[in-house]
């Protein structure tokens, strides 16, 4: 009876844990990316992957943006990873895609939009002007005059505009090779009586991020401020703040930012204020601007700003770090707890990627990495566990001797483990030290946007999205898509028969309730890890693997182990 008691509620915590984890994993472990492929009649077909495009449009939406990119005077923007341009009204820069990325796997999808101008629904842009007393100042409505008619990065332009009282206003835009735009912001007083002015820069978006902001992954406002990177703040505080907004000291960077992109607003200036704010219709903004100035008859005042747009490629930020110091730029990515470790693991990830050119070799090779380095004490483990074997004989019988009596079971069972130097939980110290291991990757996966739409073999298109092929609908011969939690690609099944065997080659709990969590755990593992990327899942399929077959060499080379298997 206790026995079958036991069995029903290891049942029952199973069925908790499979039903509970689809709710709580799209909140706390967001899957690296929605699936790349999606199988039907035994076929591929490409699913569009929206969520990694904050700036996607619907039809009519792309329509609308056509007629106002239309509407008013523009400069062209080419670099080798940027298109788009310049609205000479108002000096916005406020169309651009990144040519380098697609919103999907097909050879033939379009590029990714980051920013869109005002009147379009994902309005999206830069603005950089000035504020002040006693001058008229160039706003929205002013149409200024370029000096060429391309940007690029051997090319930059020059916008200006003068007012009726003889103020001359300029912006000179230079870009980089990358995503870095430089805009120095020039105001000469050609005027007679001196002037107020306070150059301010701003970021203007409409809605919230398409990415989930969860306690693994920050997306929306985000900013290194007196060298802290600041993560705390999102949409939901900006929406309830009041009319000063979120309002931030010393801000060496501050932007909003999705899973993959970014854009950053980086002063090249003592900053005098810095905040984010919401306004009408879903619109926020980050803005930074400088202490007013009393600009004198003949003087002119230049300020410097770097605004970034772009993809949060790790290599690129760390450049921006290093070679125009801006403070934390990598903090971009939410590396979280384990910053010091996930790191390392990317490095080498990518490293071995750009040695073998496949990023799902990389992983296998990353995988037999870390399980050598961990060889010794796996080795440690598994000699536990063979004397573990040997002396379940005399822990059975300690167990039929003193079972009406616990404490004195307890103690008979410690002199046998200092008598035959077991350690019991030395077992679990490989598992514990393989955490870090397996959540750096995770999060590696998750995050960085090297590995997002990296293929690997065959079916999987993808590393970074689950999954697709299952034979819960026989690999898309049937016409329907299994429920979220029921879809079992081939890793995850991989996964739980190879943790099953590595189960069986382990030594027996002697508790059945043990036995009966140990016999099923497998199989929930595996319906909890289908929801997360393929890379991870082939991770952990291949280092079971090697415990599989680290394993089977050890029971060769401990001939006592054997037999008490074979018994």
């Amino acid at each position: 009876m206790e026995n079958q008691r036991n069995m029903i509620l290891a049942i029952v915590l199973s069925a908790v844990v499979l039903i509970g984890w689809s709710f709580l994993s799209s909140h706390f472990f967001p899957t690296a990316n929605p699936p790349a492929t999606k199988i039907e009649g035994g076929k591929e077909n490409v699913v569009s992957n929206s969520a990694a495009n904050p700036a996607a449009d619907s039809p009519a939406a792309i329509r609308d943006r056509r007629v106002v990119l239309a509407e008013t005077p523009r400069v062209a923007i080419r670099t080798p990873l940027l298109a788009g341009s310049i609205n000479l009204k108002g000096a916005r820069i406020d169309d651009l895609v990144l040519i380098g990325y697609r919103e999907t796997i097909k050879k033939d999808s379009p590029p990714i939009r980051l920013l869109s101008p005002g009147g379009t629904p994902s309005a999206y842009f830069a603005n950089f002007g000035w504020s002040g007393d006693g001058v008229i100042l160039p706003g929205p409505d002013t149409i200024w005059i370029a000096d060429g008619r391309e940007l690029t990065p051997a090319k930059p332009i020059t916008l200006s505009w003068t007012n009726p009282a003889g103020q001359a206003f300029a912006l000179r835009v230079a870009v980089d090779e990358n995503y870095m735009f430089t805009v120095d912001q020039i105001v000469v007083n050609r005027g007679g009586a001196p002037v107020v002015v306070r150059p301010y820069a701003l970021i203007s978006r409409v809605g919230i991020s398409k990415d989930p902001d969860t306690w693994t992954m920050h997306t929306g406002p985000i900013g290194v401020f007196g060298g802290v990177a600041n993560y705390g703040v999102n949409f939901k505080n900006v929406d309830e703040a009041d009319g000063n907004g979120v309002q931030l000291a010393d801000a060496n960077w501050l932007g909003f930012g999705d899973k993959y992109w970014l854009t950053a607003l980086i002063p090249g200036h003592a900053t005098g204020d810095a905040a984010f704010r919401a306004g009408s219709g879903k619109r926020y903004q980050a803005e930074l601007a400088s202490a007013p100035t009393i600009l004198q008859p003949g003087k002119s005042l230049i300020t410097a700003q770097h605004f970034f747009a772009g993809a949060k490629e790790v290599s690129v930020l760390d450049r921006y770090e290093k070679n125009l110091k801006v403070i934390q730029f990598d903090k971009a990515i939410d590396w979280g707890w384990f910053y010091w470790f996930e790191r390392p693991i990317f490095w080498v990830l990518d490293h071995l990627f750009r040695l073998v050119g496949n990023f799902g070799v990389a992983t296998i090779l990353l995988t037999f990495i870390v399980r050598g380095l961990m060889f010794p004490i796996a080795h440690k483990q598994f000699q536990s566990m063979a004397a573990m074997r040997v002396v379940q004989p005399k822990m059975k019988a300690l167990q039929e001797k003193h079972k009406d009596d616990k404490a004195t079971l307890q103690q008979e069972m410690l002199k046998l483990y200092q008598a035959e130097k077991i350690n019991p939980l030395a077992g679990c110290l490989p598992m514990f030290l393989q955490i870090p291991v397996f959540y750096a990757l995770y999060k590696v996966l998750m995050l960085s946007i090297e590995m997002r739409h990296q293929p690997f073999v065959l079916w999987i298109k993808d590393l970074s999205a689950p999954d697709p092929l299952t034979p819960i609908n026989l690999f898309g011969l049937l016409p329907f898509e299994p429920p979220h939690f029921l879809h079992l690609g081939i890793l995850p099944i991989l996964l739980g028969i190879t943790m099953w065997l590595q189960f069986k080659l382990n030594p027996q709990p002697m508790d059945e309730a043990q036995k009966q969590v140990f016999a099923i755990m497998p199989w929930v593992l595996m319906f909890v890890m289908a929801p997360f990327a393929a890379g991870l899942q082939l991770y952990w399929v291949v280092s079971n693997v090697l415990t599989i077959l680290q394993q089977r060499w050890l029971y060769s080379r401990h001939p006592g182990m054997k037999q008490a298997t074979a018994k």
